[in-house]
């Protein structure tokens, strides 16, 4: 009899909002917690421009870069073997949004997106942005309700669904990200594609959880105002192998030097 060896690895994803600007605290992260896989989105460079040579210099030869000028771009970058996979088709406007890779050889497979963040009015009939983002929400609810097995999704979904994923849930009810449609349609395809979403399965739903503040707040741990935009799922039939215990959003980072608005979320998981 042949037994399959189980090999745990840290997955970990992060909105750096700029990866050449904050190349320097990428290092730092990637130095000091050392995931085995790192999910970046918002990259806001070119493949070409991507600086390769810093992480090769740290053991990541393993790159699937997605790329846009001056916007958007994400990237999965990885100390063991990735290989690309095709990424599903869910922005309408071409946009760089996902990078899709099998881990190993007999790994599942990883998608790192960035859901567009749906600009400020919740109204898709005056607001082209919100119509986007609610036209690649029901792309992946489509998707996802298809195409079940080991996947893993993890990155910036814009959206913070559940009470205690935003500061005020009152407040917030009709600002874009916390909407009853953006939150009530994730949920729904969360559901549909058979996620476990790692965060509220290892956390108490009444426990506040953010991995996102915004710039605007001249100290934002003086009030606390944050949203859990950031997120790691996995198949229902992966979270045997999910070590929730590790699961960890990162909070410190939004006080490092020139920080992103948001924070890395990182697992470790058995493959």
């Amino acid at each position: 009899m042949v037994f399959k060896t189980m090999t745990k690895i840290k997955i970990a994803t992060w909105n750096i909002n700029s990866v050449r600007l904050r190349i320097g605290i990428v290092k730092d992260y990637l130095n000091q917690f050392a995931p085995d896989i790192l999910c970046l989105q918002e990259i806001k460079c070119q493949n070409e421009e991507f600086p390769s040579a810093d992480f090769d210099e740290l053991g990541y030869k393993y790159k699937i870069i997605n790329g846009q000028k001056g916007w958007h771009g994400v990237a999965i970058v990885s100390k063991i073997p990735i290989s690309e996979t095709a990424a599903p088709d869910f922005c309408m406007n071409s946009h760089s949004r996902i990078a899709a890779a099998k881990i190993g050889e007999n790994g599942p497979t990883i998608h790192n997106l960035y859901v567009p963040a749906g600009g400020d009015e919740p109204d898709p009939a005056i607001n082209d942005k919100f119509a986007h983002k609610l036209d690649f929400l029901d792309r992946m609810e489509k998707y996802y309700a298809q195409n079940h097995g080991d996947t893993i999704v993890v990155g910036d979904l814009n959206i913070a669904p559940h009470e205690h994923d935003v500061w005020s849930h009152k407040s917030l009810l009709n600002v874009v990200s916390h909407t009853p449609i953006e939150t009530e349609t994730l949920e729904r395809l969360r559901k549909g594609g058979k996620f476990i979403d790692i965060a509220r399965h290892e956390r108490d739903e009444k426990e506040k959880l953010y991995s996102w503040w915004s710039y605007r707040a001249a100290d934002w741990t003086k009030n606390n105002k944050g949203r859990r935009l950031d997120h790691i799922w996995v198949s229902d039939n992966l979270l045997p192998n999910v070590d929730i215990t590790s699961f960890q959003i990162l909070r410190d980072a939004r006080s490092w030097e020139k920080p992103s608005d948001h924070v890395p979320c990182s697992v470790e998981i058995e493959i």
